[in-house]
């Protein structure tokens, strides 16, 4: 995933990534990253300045959230201070603008495979009720069968579980769900994928607690 509002950088970025054999997903602010996010994604170059907000606090949501992928920051900026707070945030590496086609792809590929060395870990698994949700293979359970679900939908129940008994408000949701393809994301579609969401997970809905006036949450150990 390419995080980069300059248009011009970010097509001749996303050229040399596709002519290097990468598939690219790209973002010119944060709100779209946000929605693109997911486990998909093998690596994550992100530029530190960006119209609503900075790679910092991104950088830091992801790591938050649960994700592994090397973050290698695009930075203008090569004073030690910033590069070092970047790293202490979760960032893999940096490359400092204008940057060499061929450092770059260096850069990606070393830490690719850095990542794939580290990654005999097991995957996580999230059960609740009757249901196994697997967030990195976006694939949700009910006794071992594949209840289908929309991708939107998936990124919903990720978002509220991965932030187990965490309150998210309607805003922070709307802003994390925003459409791959830059689509607006409506209060009243969120509200359509809530109400289908529950209907697929039938008596395992009570996991989706409604706090009232706030937004909802994940409720881990729901009594039974």
């Amino acid at each position: 995933m390419l995080v980069e509002d300059d248009f011009a950088l970010a097509m001749a970025t996303e050229y040399a990534l596709q002519s290097e054999g990468y598939q690219v997903v790209c973002a010119d602010n944060l709100q779209k990253a946000r929605g693109i996010l997911d486990e998909s994604v093998d690596l994550v170059l992100l530029d530190l300045m960006l119209p609503d907000g900075n790679g910092y606090s991104f950088c830091k949501e992801i790591r938050d959230g649960g994700f592994e992928m090397p973050v290698i920051f695009l930075t203008a900026v090569s004073d030690e201070a910033n590069i070092v707070q970047g790293l202490e945030l979760g960032a893999d590496d940096y490359v400092t603008k204008p940057y060499r086609v061929k450092e770059l792809m260096s850069r990606i590929a070393a830490n690719i495979r850095r990542y794939e060395r580290n990654a005999g870990r097991s995957k996580k698994v999230y059960e609740f009720g009757k249901h196994k949700f697997l967030p990195e293979e976006f694939r949700l359970l009910c006794e071992d069968k594949v209840v289908e679900c929309t991708a939107s939908e998936m990124r919903l129940l990720k978002e509220l579980v991965m932030n187990g008994d965490v309150v998210l408000s309607r805003n922070t949701l709307l802003e994390r769900l925003y459409d791959v393809d830059g689509a607006f994301i409506d209060d009243n579609t969120l509200s359509v994928y809530l109400k289908r969401l529950r209907d697929k997970l039938g008596k395992d809905a009570d996991y989706i607690e409604t706090v009232r006036g706030v937004g909802y949450r994940f409720v881990k150990n729901r009594n039974k």
